[in-house]
């Protein structure tokens, strides 16, 4: 494989029974899931800013919005993704990393695994709000795409993993003072950090503390289950996210 590090990969395959087991849920923190040359370009050729759409929605349930530039990885933005970038996405898109999902969830072979993907920047002050992620998503991959010239781990930017010992329902609006922090994630150095979604998957980000001019760089690989949502939004000419494909 040109991008993923095919035997980190397998190691976390190898290692899917102890992640299942992960609690509050699972979840996984990965070194090296790239490999080094390859995360090193996709770094440097990343989407820029401008090609981004400012993102402040209202979310549902008074949790707060998540402030952010976003790019989602559609067939009428193709022209804003770097070569380098269409083949990763192409690699993602493949049986191998489709199969990794699998093995990681104890799904059957069969199983439809639909991927929706996007780039997230966030600038100085930005925050993500105690959450917890859409039914029809059975997961997440985040991959940190900022490096030591543009970020520093003081600066936040990491991935946590809550803990509400079960008294929150989904569709709520804790606060992070609500939550036990159980993990979190690191940055920099080719990190990324994978979750599987559950009715307990809180997750957040602290308010960011960078400079201005400095943005938090992530690219974001969802797992979609084949939902009545997903079909439909498909059949509609959108992603699993909603986003408009052509």
């Amino acid at each position: 494989m040109e991008f993923i590090d095919e035997a980190v990969m397998s190691t976390l395959q190898a290692d899917a029974d102890a992640f299942r087991k992960r609690k509050p849920y699972p979840h996984q923190s990965i070194q090296g899931f790239l490999k080094q040359s390859a995360f090193d370009r996709l770094c440097r050729e990343a989407p820029a800013p401008e090609t981004m759409t400012r993102e402040r929605h209202r979310r549902a349930y008074g949790q707060k919005p998540h402030e952010r530039l976003s790019l989602q990885v559609v067939p009428r933005s193709e022209d804003q993704i770097s070569e380098p970038w269409r083949r990763f996405i192409g690699e993602l898109r493949g049986p191998a990393y489709q199969n990794f999902w699998r093995t990681l969830l104890g799904l059957p072979a069969w199983a439809p695994v639909i991927f929706s993907m996007h780039w997230h920047y966030a600038p100085a002050g930005a925050s993500v709000s105690p959450h917890t992620d859409a039914r029809r998503k059975i997961g997440s991959h985040i991959f940190y795409l900022n490096t030591p010239e543009d970020w520093d781990e003081d600066w936040g930017g990491q991935t946590l993993v809550l803990d509400d010992a079960g008294r929150f329902k989904r569709h709520s609006a804790p606060d992070f003072d609500d939550f036990e922090v159980a993990a979190a994630s690191k940055v920099l150095g080719n990190s990324s950090f994978l979750f599987a979604q559950t009715t307990r998957s809180w997750h957040a980000v602290r308010e960011l503390r960078n400079p201005p001019g400095h943005l938090r760089k992530v690219f974001i690989v969802v797992p979609n289950r084949l939902s009545f949502q997903v079909l439909s939004r498909r059949l509609r000419g959108k992603d699993p996210d909603g986003f408009k494909l052509y």
